[in-house]
C-alpha cells in the first residue's frame, strides 16, 4: 500500500511547479531501489507508465482496463507451504515493482473500495488513503491542503 501511494504522489506540486521523483534518472533509480526495485531505466519507464495509468484510473479519467498492458505476461503461481498458501509473482525483473503496485491497487479496490482518492484541493496533485472510520477524509494533509481550503471558504463567506 505504501508503494502505491508513494508512486501516485511522486509528481507533487511544489511552489506551483510539478516535481517528478521519477523524472531524473538518479533520483528515480533511488526511488525504485527504496521501494524494492532495481532502478534500471526500463523499470523507471514502466513505473512512470504505471503511475500515469493509475492516476487516471483513481481520478476516474480512465477505466481500469487501461492497466491491462502493464499486466501482460504476468502470472501468479500458488505454492502450498506448511504456513499456508503463498503466491509467487512471475514477471520480467524490470516489471516486478510496477506489477506489484498495480496488484496493490487492485487489492485496495477490492477490500477497501473508495478509500484511495485524490486530494479535494484543486491546486494539489496528491492522493490520500482514507483510514478514518467514517471514510470522509478529503485532503492529503489537514495541515496544508485542509487549512488552505478552510481559509479560502472562510474568506469567501466573510467578503
Amino acid at each position: 500500500m505504501d508503494a502505491l501511494l508513494d508512486l501516485l504522489n511522486s509528481r507533487p506540486l511544489v511552489n506551483g511547479e510539478e516535481q517528478d521523483a521519477l523524472g531524473d534518472p538518479t533520483r528515480g533509480a533511488r526511488w525504485a531501489r527504496d521501494h524494492g526495485g532495481d532502478g534500471s531505466p526500463a523499470e523507471l519507464a514502466l513505473l512512470r507508465a504505471a503511475r500515469d495509468a493509475l492516476r487516471d484510473v483513481v481520478t476516474g479519467a480512465s477505466s481500469p482496463a487501461t492497466l491491462a498492458p502493464l499486466l501482460e505476461g504476468v502470472r501468479q503461481i500458488p505454492e502450498a507451504t506448511p504456513d499456508g498458501l503463498r503466491w509467487t509473482l512471475e514477471t520480467p525483473p524490470h516489471a516486478r515493482l510496477a506489477v506489484e503496485i498495480v496488484l496493490a491497487w487492485a487489492a485496495t479496490e477490492e477490500h477497501q473500495p473508495g478509500r484511495l482518492r485524490p486530494c479535494a484541493n484543486d491546486g494539489c496533485q496528491l492522493f490520500l488513503f482514507d483510514r478514518s472510520r467514517a471514510n470522509r477524509a478529503r485532503w492529503c494533509s489537514m495541515a496544508v491542503c485542509g487549512n488552505r481550503e478552510k481559509a479560502r471558504r472562510h474568506y469567501a463567506r466573510t467578503r
